[in-house]
């Protein structure tokens, strides 16, 4: 997400004694970055060099993608280290590399230099990631992460649940940008859905007055790794 810009000026009436108020409100605008960790996942199953992640990430720049996004998980079950190494000498975008806020993964990245990291939490026995990050249970390991970047020039984002008290612990914590885990809302049921759009009843609705930039919306039971 780039900047917001100032538009969709809506009349709502003040009373019957003051004028009619305006307002204001930031239009967000929409970057696409592509996420090629399961290109990973056929090219490991098959045991052979290819489909090549690398490739497809360029593929999709040349398509017109903004970034590439790849997660170097715990147990490596997709993209692996040289993969890693591989995308930052070709991206030509931008990098975001998702990764758990652990010393290993906090080590790799100041090597690498990605443009930007994502923490993520992760569990060994999940299929996806289920959640978003526990930022005050996990403060160390986040403060670790947000000094390694900050010394590197590398953007932090935090992959975190829908709620303001998060996205303010995010901001406390020296991140830089938010991602939404939208999951729960993906998988609930049509009926729960239609009380009206999903930000509102988690009280983002009003974004634009949030510490820090919503940087997308991920929903995670439809694909996040």
């Amino acid at each position: 997400m780039t900047g917001p810009r100032l538009s969709d000026r809506r009349p709502i009436p003040a009373g019957k004694r003051g004028p009619a108020r305006v307002i204001v409100r930031p239009i967000m605008s929409v970057r696409l970055h592509i996420n090629v960790d399961h290109v990973a996942t056929v090219r490991n199953a098959r045991g052979v060099r290819y489909p090549d992640p690398v490739l497809a990430a360029q593929l999709c720049e040349a398509a017109g993608a903004d970034g590439i996004t790849a997660h170097l998980r715990e147990d490596r079950r997709h993209i692996v280290d040289d993969d890693v190494a591989a995308l930052r000498a070709a991206v030509a975008t931008l990098l975001n590399l998702e990764m758990a806020a652990t010393d290993e993964m906090i080590a790799i990245a100041e090597r690498v230099k990605p443009d930007v990291i994502s923490l993520v939490p992760e569990r060994r026995q999940e299929r996806t990631t289920e959640g978003g990050l526990d930022v005050l249970g996990q403060r160390a390991h986040v403060a670790a992460a947000v000094a390694m970047a900050r010394r590197t020039g590398i953007k932090v984002s935090l992959f975190i649940n829908p709620d303001i008290e998060a996205v303010v612990a995010a901001a406390a914590a020296g991140a830089e940008q938010v991602e939404l885990h939208t999951g729960e809302y993906c998988s609930a049921a049509e009926a729960a859905r239609s009380h009206g759009p999903w930000p509102t009843s988690t009280g983002l609705d009003r974004w634009w007055e949030m510490p820090m930039p919503i940087s997308s919306l991920t929903a995670t039971a439809s694909g996040r790794t």
